[in-house]
């Protein structure tokens, strides 16, 4: 079984309380009392704060009882003594665990009140804990079998910021090779995947806060995230892993409709962020490390910027399947790994692009010697320019990077212009293939609102917001939209389908999406 614990990071009684109630309402199945947030701490009112957390629960809540070090990751710089003696004084109050620092245990003058507190207490244990807010612990194994050493009875809990998503690997190989009671996680953003993780670990707990203003370590997630987003609840060893391989991630709704989609069909999937930042290099490292871990149950993933051309590279070097539409576009959007091992590659952009499209012109026919202007030269762009010179458009290739537009556009036997040609547009259909105006960028469009004019039609690739400041503009200016959620709700069906072998549910889809904006 593993905890959902959930930190009461209150300043006085009252607002722990309020802290309480909130996280109980929320589902928690612990809480973890973060004393060294409270103002003027005492014995006593750490007493008063255990018997009222107990009483707000009204059932068997187990709670952990922390008093940070300021070294650690401490909300303030309580002394040592008065710390040590919190702890006590929680075991003697009634505190199923303390979690003290295992670095402050291994001195023997800082022992012995804590020893004997928790021989008296009876039920009481200790969780022994290190952290390192930089990066990787030096050696991960090493340090869990200190800890060990030093308390055999305790919780060992080992905690580090991964500052790519590379460094996780660590804190999973030491789960799969441990068992029982331990706490393994990584912080940051990077390290998000192994708060939600834990429990397919079996790890001893993972941490989520009420909301994000009351996160008390980076990249936590909230409760409302961890139960609703990615499906804690229905976690279990078994689960097969899927994920959005991408950076920046942290916008995506594909974790939010694959693991709605997932939970209508009550499949057993768990869909991820997944930030890899770099380029080919890391890219290719993360693949490895994951197809050298089959037991962690990676069984797909979607691909987005800036890494779709990079995955078709990789795929090719394993001498993977990849289907001939993906090949002649150039880039892959959906990774399948087979029972057996085996790397199928495809791109689902195409026809989540081309149905968008043609549900707006009325046919594919639509297209048909239509001038069309495409800015971007990324792993989007390429599905769009494909999909859009199949169909007969006359099209012109608009890209930041003038030599790479050019090289894209040699390609598909069409034109490339630099940006500042956008300024003679003269096309009637307009295609943003950027990731200028997608969130937190809201404010941003990638060409002056000028230059669109009435009976264009202007589709923009982003999907987060689903009405772009491009797209507010093409209102205004009296030409057709056609939003991002389109294409992507399109595509992301058919990597449902890759992924499962059943339809994606389009409506579940688009429910979700709608919620989460």
């Amino acid at each position: 079984m593993t905890y959902l614990a959930v930190p009461i990071a209150a300043e006085n009684l009252e607002q722990a309380k309020e802290f309480v109630k909130t996280a109980l309402a929320a589902g928690a199945g612990m809480l973890e009392l973060r004393t060294d947030y409270l103002e003027n701490l005492s014995v006593p009112m750490v007493g008063k704060l255990i018997a009222d957390t107990k009483t707000a629960a009204g059932r068997k809540l187990p709670v952990i009882v922390t008093c940070r070090d300021k070294q650690q990751g401490g909300a303030k710089s309580h002394p040592l003594k008065l710390r040590i003696d919190v702890l006590a004084g929680a075991l003697k109050a009634g505190a199923e665990y303390i979690d003290f620092e295992y670095d402050n245990f291994a001195a023997m003058e800082n022992q012995e009140k804590i020893r004997v507190a928790l021989s008296q207490s009876g039920k009481g244990r200790i969780i022994l804990s290190a952290h390192n807010f930089q990066t990787r612990f030096e050696n991960i194994a090493r340090l869990y079998r200190r800890i060990q050493t030093a308390h055999p009875a305790a919780i060992p809990k080992l905690v580090y910021t991964a500052n790519h998503i590379n460094d996780c690997f660590d804190a999973f190989d030491l789960l799969h090779v441990t068992s029982g009671e331990r706490i393994i996680f990584c912080m940051g953003q990077a390290g998000l995947i192994s708060r939600v993780l834990a429990k397919k670990f079996d790890a001893f707990l993972t941490f989520a806060s009420i909301d994000e203003k009351t996160a008390t370590a980076p990249g936590q997630l909230t409760i409302e995230q961890l139960r609703r987003r990615y499906r804690y609840d229905s976690i279990n060893l078994e689960t097969q892993l899927y994920g959005i391989i991408g950076s920046p991630v942290g916008h995506s709704l594909g974790p939010i409709v694959h693991n709605a989609c997932f939970g209508d069909a009550g499949a057993d999937k768990l869909y991820l962020p997944l930030l890899v930042d770099g380029g080919g290099p890391e890219f290719e490292k993360f693949m490895g490390n994951i197809l050298a871990r089959k037991w962690l149950g990676f069984r797909g993933f979607s691909v987005t910027i800036p890494h779709k051309e990079n995955a078709l590279e990789f795929i090719r070097q394993k001498q993977g399947f990849v289907e001939p539409l993906a090949k002649k576009i150039g880039a892959v959007n959906t990774i399948v790994i087979t029972a057996d091992g085996l790397l199928k590659a495809y791109n689902t952009d195409y026809a989540g692009a081309l149905d968008a499209i043609a549900s707006t012109l009325g046919s594919k026919a639509g297209l048909k010697d239509m001038p069309a202007a495409v800015i971007g030269a990324g792993g989007v762009a390429r599905a769009i320019v494909a999909v859009v010179c199949d169909a007969g458009a006359k099209v012109t290739i608009y890209n930041r990077t003038a030599k790479k537009g050019e090289k894209l556009a040699a390609e598909f036997s069409c034109c490339a212009a630099p940006l500042d040609e956008l300024r003679n547009l003269e096309a009637k259909l307009l295609i943003n293939c950027t990731s200028v105006g997608m969130y937190p960028d809201m404010n941003a469009s990638p060409i002056p609102k000028q230059y669109i004019k009435k009976g264009m039609v202007v589709f923009d690739t982003v999907y987060n917001p689903p009405e772009t400041l491009l797209l507010k503009q093409a209102k205004d200016a009296g030409a057709k939209t056609i939003s991002g959620m389109e294409m992507f709700i399109n595509q992301a069906c058919g990597q449902f389908k890759l992924f499962t072998g059943q339809n994606g549910t389009p409506k579940v889809m688009g429910e979700a999406m709608k919620s989460a904006l």
